[in-house]
């Protein structure tokens, strides 16, 4: 007796033959299929699929960019929280430093105070953070804050002629305005 397992086999699988033999039919179907399709619709799709990969090439390329330049600022800027609460020691150091009297002003203690203030301002320009002193600049709302303005002759209107309080920024980036009087017109 020959063993012949046909299409009413247990598994419902072809033998392996058959199935060889079909793959060959298979293929020229969709080599039909596709021989079947006009030249200019598969150029069509040629180059729709081209440009799909150029874009796709590009995106990737924009976001390797992005990422690049977001670890670098991270980098950069990173410090931007704490140097900010930094500047609050600078700003004490400097308010006792000038509200030391006259007579005090070459003492230790005094002559103390300013070594701190030159490290500290030091410290901060070695992370890129920089005093923004605007004293007879125009006022420039990017970088300072009006806090008053003061009728005067002394100056052109919108020169700032006080500052009360310094700016900083950290590289190119504003880190806190510097607060200040602006001129303006004389009354009358």
């Amino acid at each position: 007796m020959i063993d012949n397992p046909g299409p009413s086999d247990a598994t419902g699988e072809l033998p392996d033959d058959a199935a060889v033999e079909q793959q060959p039919e298979a293929a020229t179907e969709s080599g039909d299929k596709a021989q079947s399709l006009p030249r200019e619709d598969l150029e069509r799709e040629l180059v729709e699929l081209n440009d799909q990969r150029l874009r796709a090439v590009a995106e990737l390329e924009n976001v390797r960019r992005r990422a690049a330049r977001d670890i670098e600022n991270a980098h950069r800027y990173g410090t931007e929280r704490f140097a900010r609460e930094l500047l609050t020691v600078a700003d004490s150091m400097e308010m006792g430093l000038q509200s030391l009297p006259p007579e005090q002003a070459n003492t230790p203690l005094a002559e103390g105070m300013q070594a701190t203030q030159k490290q500290l301002e030091q410290c901060l320009g070695k992370f890129g953070i920089s005093a923004i002193e605007p004293l007879g600049e125009a006022f420039d709302p990017e970088q300072h804050e009006a806090i008053a303005t003061q009728p005067t002759d002394e100056q052109p209107p919108g020169t700032v002629i006080m500052m009360v309080q310094k700016g900083y920024r950290i590289h190119e980036r504003l880190l806190r305005p510097a607060r200040v009087i602006v001129s303006r017109e004389l009354d009358g």
